[in-house]
């Protein structure tokens, strides 16, 4: 059961990670002002308010599993999160509530497109790396296996 709610939580934060950084880039790409606005608050409430508890409900349930578990994956998984839970509460978290302030208020200027940037960049990064812990615990599950064939690999 545990393995289920780690599996389910992962996954809707890495699609709300996702969700967000698309309809990002599409409004920056294709919409308005007050397009981009609307994003900025979708993003913060409710989006917020699903991805936080997800990435709670992932690591607590992943460090868990982890304690009957050993080895590389593990420990690869291990090393990836406190990265991805720092980048998440000192980047992605502040970055959002401050571009969904400026953006209600109408300033798209420097500063916003500067904190925008990095907020992309920060939000593909975390993707990266829980895609590489998610292809990890597909691993130690035996959902993924690589045809050494296939990767080259004789």
């Amino acid at each position: 059961m545990l393995r289920k709610i780690h599996l389910l939580a992962a996954l809707l934060a890495t699609l709300t990670i996702a969700v967000f950084f698309t309809a990002t880039l599409l409004v920056e790409l294709f919409g308005s002002h007050a397009a981009i606005a609307g994003v900025k608050h979708l993003i913060v409430y409710p989006g917020l308010f699903i991805l936080v508890p997800a990435l709670a409900a992932t690591g607590g349930t992943g460090f868990a599993l982890s304690k009957t578990r050993q080895g590389r994956l593990v420990k690869a998984k291990m090393k990836r999160m406190p990265f991805i839970a720092a980048n998440g509460l000192l980047v992605l978290l502040p970055a959002a509530i401050l571009l969904n302030m400026w953006a209600s208020q109408g300033a798209f200027d420097s500063r916003f497109y500067l904190v925008q940037a990095v907020e992309l960049l920060a939000g593909a990064t975390n993707l990266l790396l829980m895609g590489l812990n998610m292809r990890d615990g597909l691993k130690l599950t035996g959902r993924l296996r690589l045809n050494k064939a296939a990767s080259g690999a004789q």
